[in-house]
């Protein structure tokens, strides 16, 4: 194995490729404890204590400091990996690692979220959320469902009603620009039009019909 390249990546790392394919990040101190510089051979009892020892334990202690400070989903961690270079190999065997002693959960992650903020967004939103943080539709259905037997269903209508009530809305008076800019930012918040459009007709609010 060829080390072709040897560059910085801050003041204290180094991106080393092999064979002229990138394979790691070592600290500036590691290269000179195992003899890496450029157009030099990299002997294979070498490379594998790096792969198998020296960025495993790192990528793990990486984790779990992570995870000091706040819950991650599976795949906000492995995207913290990846922005720490440590190749897939080493990712994977991190990731197992933390998922073993529960401190990655997904479904348990979803639970909590969904527990937190069911009367603060709406359904979709939360949804559009877990899926951006990695969580498949199985995983948040299945988190939703769970909340919900325990907490109750979920009174979106309430929740606009009350979103109503903050920006002073009053649909006797309101004009149509006034009810299409309302439902536009409701619709933004993540509540369904037709549950929008019950909220703001109802008697509580003075309207007698549809405003579209």
């Amino acid at each position: 194995m060829l080390i072709t390249k040897t560059e910085p990546v801050n003041k204290t790392k180094y991106a080393v490729s092999i064979d002229g394919e990138f394979a790691f990040v070592l600290y500036k101190g590691e290269l000179h404890k195992y003899g890496i510089s450029e157009n030099r051979e990299l002997a294979q009892d070498v490379f594998d204590e790096i792969m198998e020892h020296v960025l495993p334990k790192r990528a793990k202690l990486r984790c779990m400091n992570l995870l000091k400070s706040r819950e991650y989903t599976r795949q906000q961690m492995e995207d913290k990996l990846r922005q720490g270079k440590y190749p897939p190999s080493v990712i994977a065997e991190a990731l197992a690692y933390v998922e073993s002693f529960g401190y990655i959960d997904d479904a348990a992650y979803a639970r909590r979220y969904v527990s937190a903020y069911l009367e603060r967004k709406s359904r979709r939103c939360m949804e559009e959320e877990l899926r951006r943080k990695g969580i498949d539709r199985n995983g948040i259905e299945e988190a939703m469902r769970i909340v919900q037997e325990e907490d109750g269903l979920q009174d979106e209508e309430g929740m606009i009603k009350e979103l109503l009530k903050k920006k002073h809305y009053d649909a006797e008076h309101a004009d149509l620009k006034e009810k299409r800019r309302v439902q536009a930012f409701l619709y933004r918040k993540g509540f369904s039009p037709d549950k929008i459009r019950r909220a703001m007709n109802c008697e509580d609010y003075g309207a007698e019909n549809s405003w579209e």
